[in-house]
């Protein structure tokens, strides 16, 4: 089996949603002083590559601590929505996968809506990962249109939806519908994914298990990807 790190490094100075703080690391104990190394680590709960529980934004919806450990493992998809530069597409896959406004529809879903039904996770690829660390990162990625949210939501075998932005809302959003009409079904939301083209497999068991805290509202997680393809 080959495990493929789907999860960005935390460090200081990482990119984080504006408005919040990045983490931060102090020296708690030390070998010369403590006999043993401690460090103190202060860090929002959405940093990195991290889940949404429903109660992120929803006063009725679920912490992280109320789903089931098998709620955040499960078989995953990749749907390629590649954009080739920000604010540009790559024509070879606009037809297929988004329209000229970087928008993901029902329509463009409901094409691969037989490899969809087989996957408990649904992750979109739009390349935009590589924009990590600059400023690009921040702007232009496609994202889902209510419809096609909508449509995601209704399908029963579904557990989470993952992206590979900063987040699955349009970035000016300051009502984020689309976090609601996932959230409205108790569906997980993983942020910040990377490394997308190591899985070459169609299918593979995707992993984001989150810290184990009381009512939270989201984690930073250790996503991977195992696959059975040794050459993935």
């Amino acid at each position: 089996m080959k495990i493929i790190d789907l999860s960005h490094p935390i460090h200081l100075g990482m990119p984080v949603f504006p408005g919040t703080e990045p983490p931060r690391f102090e020296q708690a104990n030390t070998l010369e002083d403590n006999g043993f190394i401690e460090t103190k680590l202060t860090i929002y709960s959405h940093t990195g590559t991290h889940l949404d529980a429903p109660a992120h934004m929803r006063p009725e919806g679920l912490p992280l601590d109320q789903f089931c450990i098998d709620d955040f493992i499960g078989t995953a998809v990749i749907l390629d929505c590649t954009f080739s530069t920000p604010g540009g597409v790559d024509d070879a896959s606009v037809a297929r996968n988004y329209d000229k406004s970087g928008l993901i529809t029902r329509q463009h879903l409901q094409q691969y809506k037989e490899k969809i039904s087989k996957a408990q996770f649904v992750i979109f690829k739009t390349g935009w990962s590589k924009y990590w660390g600059v400023e690009d990162y921040y702007r232009g990625f496609p994202t889902l249109t209510e419809e096609a949210a909508s449509w995601l939501a209704s399908l029963e075998q579904l557990k989470g939806i993952g992206v590979d932005t900063i987040t699955i809302d349009q970035m000016d959003s300051t009502t984020f519908p689309i976090h609601h009409i996932l959230f409205a079904k108790n569906l997980l939301v993983v942020e910040n994914l990377c490394n997308l083209d190591a899985v070459t497999t169609e299918y593979f068991t995707f992993s984001c298990l989150p810290l184990k805290t009381w009512q939270a509202d989201g984690s930073p997680i250790r996503a991977v990807a195992l696959s059975d393809d040794q050459k993935a």
